[in-house]
């Protein structure tokens, strides 16, 4: 029994340092798009900091204590936490700590860097800036994904309307990315902002989607005694839904009840966690799942 605590003790602090590093990893390629390739050019990926890179500019020489116009990591910031607050408030944000050092993260290094290149990298090229920007942003949105982590922004604010709604949370996602953008297009009163901004955000997605190969949601099928125990983790803990469905087992012929839900990949290792804490002997099953509409009711 010692061995196998001290066995799983070590594989939790792998996961950690694994997840952790993929986080930092992730956050400072996030910065490096937006400083050295996408702010310089007026290019705005979407999202708090498609936002905060309009705001940069369009505020440069406006206060005397900041010449240079508002910094995009404070600003993301001032967005991103409010946003935090309301996910954890509507969806109960299982990554939050991670999500927390994640866009702490992005927003130091983004800052930082913007002290350390006062220049852009490349001169007088926007295409070559918005295909390489979306591309590291892709890369370093991957990192931060396989860590099960989110820089939070308005993939929350999607979530949070999607589970309300019929609506899936990419169209959301799309629609927002897009209303940025033309907030964009108002504040620089040029169509190149947009062409090269949609042109970055198809980049940015195709990287995200050739890394990413595994469906988002998981079917997940529970087979345990303590039905009840694990239907609070469902619904109270993890903020999701399922329903029940009757079996019988093929060796003893006993009738029981087995338990449905989908839940995203990012939720997975947590959600087999509760369970295995309410009865180590539970069955747990998953499989690629399609979630096209709201998930059973509770």
């Amino acid at each position: 029994m010692k061995q196998q605590l001290v066995l799983s003790n070590t594989v939790t602090w792998k996961n950690y340092l694994r997840d952790y590093s993929l986080i930092v990893v992730g956050a400072f390629l996030q910065a490096l798009s937006y400083v050295l390739f996408l702010a310089p050019y007026k290019i705005v990926p979407g999202g708090v900091y498609g936002i905060s890179i309009v705001l940069h500019h369009v505020t440069k020489g406006m206060f005397e204590f900041m010449p240079d116009g508002l910094p995009m990591g404070i600003t993301a910031l001032c967005f991103n936490v409010p946003l935090l607050i309301l996910a954890i408030k509507k969806l109960g944000l299982s990554s939050g700590p991670k999500t927390v050092v994640t866009f702490l993260l992005i927003s130091f290094f983004t800052d930082g860097l913007s002290l350390l290149f006062g220049e852009p990298l490349l001169e007088n090229d926007s295409f070559i800036a918005a295909f390489y920007g979306g591309a590291i942003l892709g890369v370093g949105v991957t990192c931060v994904f396989k860590a099960q982590s989110t820089s939070a922004g308005t993939d929350v604010l999607a979530r949070v309307i999607a589970a309300n709604s019929n609506l899936k949370v990419s169209n959301l996602i799309i629609i927002l990315d897009s209303l940025i953008v033309i907030f964009g297009l108002l504040a620089f009163n040029d169509w190149k902002v947009p062409l090269y901004s949609w042109f970055t955000i198809f980049v940015y997605g195709k990287v995200v989607e050739m890394f990413q190969t595994e469906n988002p949601n998981r079917a997940v099928f529970v087979v345990t005694p303590k039905t009840e125990e694990v239907k609070d983790i469902i619904v109270n803990k993890m903020n999701m839904r399922g329903t029940f469905l009757h079996g019988r087992g093929m060796f003893e012929g006993k009738e029981r009840e087995i338990i449905f839900t989908i839940a995203e990949r990012k939720d997975m290792p947590r959600l087999k966690e509760e369970i295995k804490k309410v009865d180590p002997h539970a069955f747990v099953s998953t499989m690629h799942a399609s979630k096209d509409s709201p998930p059973p009711g509770k």
